[in-house]
């Protein structure tokens, strides 16, 4: 059975809308290197609409590099309603209609970990269906005041274990966590 492994990136107040406009300054060779190998540990993305059309913009102008070949070569899933499964960044799916069951039945089949970037609402519908196997809750020494925040005031109670922490050079500490 395949794991949902979350990578987020939050500021210390708990928002992580548009990260592309706060995270850079903190980004170090080391975070590459550790985002890299969270990266190679899954062998597909999973994606709400918003987080899909941001990146979908971007990662296929990349080339000649190691983190953007492997994230364009991942089968991506996308969750929408609106999106049609005639997507223009390669090897995406549309998942639609019952969006926990389509989860699931990827959770089942045989693979690594299906990495999930961003996507507050899917993040949160995942969460309080038990869906989540791994979390890295990227925390930035940052307070933006403002924003879309992580997890939403109706969240089921959800108890979490400490698995790890990583701490880089600029503050920022990745926190992992499993369900309890």
């Amino acid at each position: 059975m395949r794991n949902v492994a979350v990578q987020m990136y939050v500021s210390l107040d708990g928002v992580m809308a548009a990260p592309e406009k706060w995270s850079f300054p903190y980004w170090t060779d080391d975070h590459e290197k550790y985002a890299y190998e969270r990266l190679l540990a899954a062998d597909a993305l999973l994606l709400g609409r918003t987080t899909y059309e941001t990146f979908a913009a971007a990662w296929p102008k990349r080339t000649d590099d190691t983190f953007a070949d492997r994230m364009n070569s991942l089968p991506k899933y996308v969750v929408s309603s609106t999106l049609k499964d005639d997507l223009d960044w390669n090897n995406s799916h549309v998942l639609s209609g019952d969006v926990v069951g389509a989860v699931c039945r990827l959770k089942q089949q045989p693979g690594k970990d299906i990495l999930l970037y961003g996507s507050q609402q899917l993040f949160n519908t995942l969460i309080d269906h038990g869906l989540i196997d791994d979390f890295r809750l990227w925390v930035f020494p940052i307070v933006l005041g403002g924003g879309k925040r992580l997890f939403q005031t109706d969240n089921k109670l959800s108890k979490f274990q400490l698995a790890d922490t990583t701490t880089f050079s600029t503050g920022v500490v990745v926190l992992a966590f499993r369900p309890a």
